[in-house]
């Protein structure tokens, strides 16, 4: 499983940020990893220097062979929290789909 990580001009430290979500991403969907060939994580900060409620955002898209992408957003007051919430949604909508795929 390869993973691409993005973020916009209002993140920052992004190595050690890099890393972090890497791993999260790896370990919160280990159970799909023989079925996904490239997951993508884009990290915004919504409001830049203003803060605010919510102002985190992380989409994941996950692409598996011979499937259309899976994608989820979430947003949350911080980066980590964001991105918990991401790979949960996106563990939901994997199950979902590869369910589905296997009842045909």
């Amino acid at each position: 499983m390869k993973i691409q990580f993005n973020t916009d001009k209002n993140i920052e430290g992004k190595e050690r940020l890099e890393k972090f979500a890497s791993e999260q991403v790896k370990n919160g969907l280990k159970h799909f990893v023989d079925k996904i060939t490239r997951i993508e994580i884009h990290l915004s900060d919504q409001n830049a220097t203003k803060g605010g409620a919510d102002d985190m955002q992380c989409t994941l898209e996950a692409r598996l062979e011979g499937l259309k992408p899976i994608a989820v957003m979430s947003k949350n007051s911080t980066k980590e929290k964001a991105l918990d919430d991401a790979i949960e949604k996106m563990k939901a909508a994997l199950s979902n789909t590869l369910g589905k795929i296997r009842s045909r």
